[in-house]
Order: C-alpha cells, then structure tokens, then sequence
C-alpha cells in the first residue's frame, strides 16, 4: 500500500471528486473526476486569456495582445505553409488545438495539479479523433482515388502487396502516434521530476551538511524544470505542426 501511495505514477491517476446516484431513467450516476475539472479549467483560462487580450476596444495593446497577435502570426504561417491555400478552413481548429495542449502541459507543471494531456483518454482521443477525421475529409475529396495513398507512383506490380500494406500499417499508426508522442513525453517529464522532488526533499530534511551538498542536484533540478516548461510548448506545436501535415496528406494525397 505504501508503494501505491508514494509511487510518481499516481499522479496521473483520473479520480472521482464528486459523485451523484440518482434513481432516474432506471439509474443515473453523474461523477465530476479531476480530469473534467481541469478540463474546464483550461477552457476557462484559455478564454479569459483571449477576452483579456482582445484589443478590439484599445488604443494601445497590452502584453497580452501582442503575444497573442505573435502567437496567431506564427501559428497561421505555420498552417499556410504546411497546408497551403486551404489552410484558412482549418485555421481555428488548429489554433483552438494548440492553446489546449499548450494551457494543458503547462497547468500540468504547477505543483500537485492535474496532467490532462498525460491522460491517455484525452491524447489519445485526440489522436483518433484527427485520424478519423482526416480520413473522412480525404475520401471526401478524393473519393476511391484515396486508396492511391497505399501504392507509391512507379511501384512494380509484384510489389503492390507488400508496399500496401507497409503503408496501410505506416497509415494506421498515425492513429496512435500523435497521442502516444504527447502522452509519453508528458509522463516521462513529470515523472522524473516526481522521483528528484522526493529525493530531493529527503536530502533537505537531513543534516546541515548534506543539505548544503544537496543544492548542487537541486540547481540541476531547477534546470529539469525550466527544461520540462519547454517542453510544454514543444509538445504543443509539434502536435499541430503533424495534424497540418496529415491535413496536407488527406488534401493532396502525398
């Protein structure tokens, strides 16, 4: 039990904080989990961080304007380049996109908070969610000329078999890749730190001299943290920067 406890795994453990059993339409249990509530959190901050950085009613723009108007220049010049003249579409999915991921991995950083992006239930739902959809939109556009996709131009036809399905597998690991490259980093972070944090604190808790020894590894976790706030924002654009090229791919079937 004590292993359960102290383990640095659990705190990516989804539990129930509120929870309603009610004797309706035969029976209905309706349970609030950490990870709805931080959910909504996000939503929350992300929208009062674009009402308080809209500049629509001010002369001169504040801070957070101006990080805002960098943040969508940089994010529209990424969606035009990977995608191309139909990047306007897609635009406020992928925006709307990054700043979750982005408000999630770094919400994730402030001390006994909530991962939401190191839960496999929201990447990879995200990841199978963009998987489906992309698919759709490529057979909507391209109809049975899709299946081209598996079978590269110029391929001998004693090659077909096997080339499609290398591409088909290739094809169908995008439906777990894009969530799994989040989740993992997500959790590989937090989880190192959790281990130095906790060794860390009992080399504190010990003598005077250790713990004057012990401001060598603590400088170096500093390090890790500023390190794991990087990769917050990484994650988050790299996790856009692959939706734009699967939205390239479904578009021009490269």
């Amino acid at each position: 039990m004590s292993y359960l406890i102290l383990s640095p795994l659990n705190q990516f453990e989804v539990i129930s904080l509120i929870g309603l059993n009610a004797p309706i339409l035969g029976y209905l249990n309706l349970t609030l989990t950490n990870l709805a509530l931080y959910s909504c959190f996000i939503f929350l901050i992300v929208l009062g961080f674009h009402v308080y950085g809209n500049n629509d009613s001010k002369l001169i723009p504040n801070k957070w304007s101006l990080s805002l108007e960098s943040s969508f220049a940089s994010i529209n010049s990424m969606v035009r380049e990977q995608i191309g003249v139909h990047s306007e579409i897609y635009l406020p999915f992928i925006y709307s996109l990054f700043f979750f991921i982005l408000f999630g991995n770094l919400i994730s950083n402030v001390p006994y908070s909530f991962a939401v992006t190191a839960s496999g239930i929201v990447s990879l739902g995200l990841s199978f969610t963009i998987f489906i959809g992309v698919t759709i939109l490529s057979l909507s556009i391209h109809g049975i000329k899709f299946f081209s996709f598996f079978i590269p131009a110029g391929t001998p036809l004693i090659l077909v078999p096997l080339l499609v399905l290398i591409e088909l597998v290739s094809y169908l690991a995008r439906a777990v890749s894009l969530g799994v490259r989040l989740f993992a980093n997500i959790v590989a972070g937090h989880t190192l730190l959790k281990i130095l944090s906790t060794y860390l604190y009992k080399l504190f808790s010990g003598s005077l001299f250790v713990a004057v020894l012990t401001l060598i590894p603590f400088s170096i976790f500093l390090a890790l943290i500023g390190l794991e706030l990087a990769v917050s924002l990484i994650q988050a654009f790299v996790f856009t920067l692959l939706l734009c090229s699967y939205l390239r791919d479904a578009i021009e079937l490269h």
